[in-house]
């Protein structure tokens, strides 16, 4: 497949692992029950990708390591231009040296999501820098320009599954996802960072496509959804993303998916691959 990997900048940005954020009032579901859970930011040190991301005792957990800067132009640069797969460098602390790579954006919150080997977060701690370089965004499929590519690094690209033929692609996913359960971040612009929710609410939707064992890491189709520019229905056209964060129990909320891929016209038909992760992929 020609592309123009070649003519991608590679770019340092830079941010800090974040301290989790919590609010005294609670969460409420859409029963009415207030709880208090484990929410975004922080080191996970039991949750990575290829693991379940539902079932925890959280609300939008997010695998692994969060990282934020500071400073709300240079969270942009950070969040915008880093991809999935991108390799990160701690630059200090205990762990300075060792490297991971990115596995998310989280939109709302403006957090990138990390992956680091289980001894690497054990010497981490919040605060410690941490530099990535930042290379994909820019990336076009020469062959098929109207197939907008969001967030893929070239190391990710390189280990997807994804073939031509007769002018589409066809594209390895772990899930088909309906776009009638999509939820928070319909109709927000600029998906070259962030997510939106898959809602797991309605129980026979969710039993149907087989939504109930979702994984961090997943690569995913949502059908009937085109995320080229903004994020909204329209019949025949498909997204790719991947699974960046837990499941959540607030309504309109759920497992996140950050875009990778969108066309408006059917020219993406996804196929079912169990292998489809980002943990088979990298780990």
């Amino acid at each position: 497949m020609r592309t123009n990997i070649d003519k991608l900048p590679v770019i340092s940005v830079c941010g800090t692992v974040w301290h989790p954020k919590g609010g005294a009032a609670g969460k409420i579901t859409p029963d009415g029950t207030v709880v208090w859970l484990t929410g975004t930011g922080g080191i996970v040190y039991n949750a990575k990708i290829g693991d379940p991301c539902c079932g925890w005792a959280a609300d939008h957990l997010e695998p692994g390591v969060t990282v934020r800067n500071k400073e709300d132009d240079q969270n942009q640069a950070l969040t915008v231009l880093s991809c999935i797969g991108n390799e990160a460098t701690i630059r200090s602390g205990d762990a300075k040296g060792e490297t991971g790579f990115v596995t998310g954006k989280h939109g709302g919150s403006e957090h990138l999501i990390m992956y680091f080997a289980p001894e690497t977060l054990e010497k981490m701690n919040i605060g410690d820098k941490i530099s990535v370089k930042a290379t994909g965004q820019g990336l076009e499929f020469l062959d098929y320009p109207e197939i907008k590519v969001r967030s893929i690094s070239p190391a990710l690209l390189a280990k997807m599954n994804i073939e031509e033929t007769d002018g589409r692609l066809k594209v390895g996913v772990s899930k088909t996802i309906p776009a009638k359960v999509m939820g928070s971040g319909l109709g927000h612009v600029g998906t070259v960072r962030g997510d939106y929710d898959v809602t797991l609410f309605d129980d026979e939707t969710v039993e149907k496509y087989g939504l109930h064992d979702l994984r961090f890491g997943d690569i995913v189709a949502i059908t009937d959804a085109d995320t080229r520019f903004g994020r909204y229905y329209k019949k025949g056209a498909c997204t790719i993303g991947v699974i960046v964060h837990g499941n959540s129990v607030i309504a309109g909320h759920g497992p996140g998916v950050t875009t990778l891929l969108a066309a408006k016209e059917p020219q993406i038909e996804p196929i079912l691959d169990s292998e489809a992760n980002l943990a088979k992929y990298f780990l």
